[in-house]
């Protein structure tokens, strides 16, 4: 039977989906699942709701182990054969909180800051040592498994464990599965979803929809081009950014556009402040969910802690259909986070790249995509620059790195000056404390 070691079970929702999905899969009823935290109320609640699903959905098949703190974790992770990552080290608060709160003194806002910007880097540069202590103890205990990451910045850490570990590792979004289901139903074209092909590539929160095709073969483009520039035109909606980047660039991409919103030079500029309201940017919009999802699971836990009923559907997460297509052989096609090494072909070797990937009993398998648009590429590599400099930081634990992937961040270097981001990265290493300890 499997193991299933899932780092970061505090984080319960998630974990009931990803752990619920492996329950409702035949291939996995079976397994023992160890849960992981550092937060003992938190993985309290996870295993009473987690062993909850598996008495209600699956016959109690499953084995339910917790481990709690540092001293346990090579115990949750040997003989793993898949490792989960849900880690956020910092959470809310204190980090986050941080990485909104000192940029908006040098007058940088951000809407999401948890993938790129200055926010997407801090909270790269404070993951990374705690995957590599994760890394270290996996080579130990549990050399073959495989590392399933979630967390974000998905670029800069799985790039950073495929690049500078041992450990085999896949990094896995939401936005792949839903890219051009949103987009044709947003659009009014939902008699074109039944049948339908697509291919996508590019790289995490920023993967382009190159082809959709209906189930006759035919091209959509032509007409979610027409449909998209008309409807940015006529209407304030959720979606502008992306169909911005559909008028001016030719190509719908992955993630939503309060992500994509902070990817760029273009939409969040202090010297025109009107930009936000016609583009309906979420500024702050992160900590907002975050404060609604404190409450709401709150809410959640005390009623499913009243009467123990939970039940679960498997879900469109990708994790419990690779460890299916891994332990079974039966072939499934993701869109994974893998080192490039030439699957498209006009960006960097080391770059993380998302792409389509065959899951087997082999493992992963990455399909070569070729040249990307040139547009695409390019828009590509000003987030691509700013994740490669940050995965160097990490490495060379040098504050001078820092700065470098700071200044060349499209969205921070578009605002700030040199100096001013120098000191807004000094005063984030300071307000990180014990989290950046490491960076001189």
């Amino acid at each position: 039977m499997p193991k299933i070691t899932f780092m970061g079970a505090g984080s319960t929702v998630f974990a009931r989906n990803v752990l619920g999905d492996c329950m409702c899969t035949p291939a996995l009823r079976d397994s023992v699942i160890a849960l992981y935290d550092i937060d003992a109320e938190r993985l309290e609640d996870s295993y009473i709701i987690i062993s909850a699903i598996n008495n209600n959905i699956n016959e109690g098949r499953a084995t339910i182990e917790k481990y709690c703190g540092v001293e346990n974790r090579k115990d949750a992770l040997r003989g793993a054969d898949f490792v989960v990552n849900a880690i956020q080290v910092g959470l809310y608060d204190p980090c986050t909180i941080i990485d909104f709160e000192v940029p908006k003194k040098y007058g940088l806002r951000q809407t999401i800051a948890d993938t790129l910007g200055i926010g997407g880097i801090m909270r790269g540069l404070r993951t990374i040592p705690v995957l590599q202590d994760f890394a270290n103890d996996m080579e130990e205990v549990c050399p073959d498994a495989w590392f399933l990451n979630y967390t974000n910045p998905m670029a800069i850490l799985t790039g950073y464990m495929q690049r500078y570990t041992n450990i085999k590792t896949i990094g896995l979004c939401h936005s792949v599965q839903s890219c051009s289901k949103d987009l044709l139903t947003s659009l009014g074209m939902e008699d074109k979803l039944e049948g339908r092909k697509e291919l996508i590539a590019g790289i995490n929160h920023m993967g382009w929809l190159l082809e959709i095709q209906d189930k006759d073969g035919n091209d959509l483009y032509p007409e979610i081009r027409r449909r998209a520039v008309a409807k940015n035109d006529s209407e304030i909606h959720h979606d502008m950014i992306r169909f911005e980047y559909i008028r001016n660039f030719g190509y719908y991409c992955t993630e939503s556009s309060e992500h994509n919103s902070e990817y760029n030079c273009f939409y969040i500029k202090s010297k025109y402040p009107e930009l936000i309201e016609r583009y309906n940017i979420p500024l702050d919009e992160y900590p907002r969910r975050c404060i609604n999802q404190i409450k709401g699971w709150k809410e959640e836990k005390e009623r499913i802690l009243a009467d123990g009923k939970i039940t679960h559907e498997r879900s469109g997460e990708y994790a419990s259909y690779i460890m299916e297509a891994i332990v079974t052989g039966n072939p499934y096609k993701i869109g994974g986070n893998v080192i490039n090494a030439g699957l498209i072909d006009n960006l960097p070797a080391d770059a993380c790249v998302e792409v389509p990937c065959l899951i087997d009993g082999r493992g992963c398998n990455p399909c070569h995509v070729g040249k990307l648009p040139i547009q695409l590429a390019a828009m590509n590599m000003t987030n691509i620059n700013a994740q490669l400099l940050t995965i160097n930081a990490a490495v060379t634990k040098k504050r001078e790195d820092i700065y470098m992937a700071a200044m060349l961040e499209p969205h921070t270097a578009a605002e700030l000056s040199i100096d001013d981001i120098k000191a807004m990265v000094d005063e984030l290493i300071e307000a990180h404390g014990e989290y950046m300890k490491d960076y001189k």
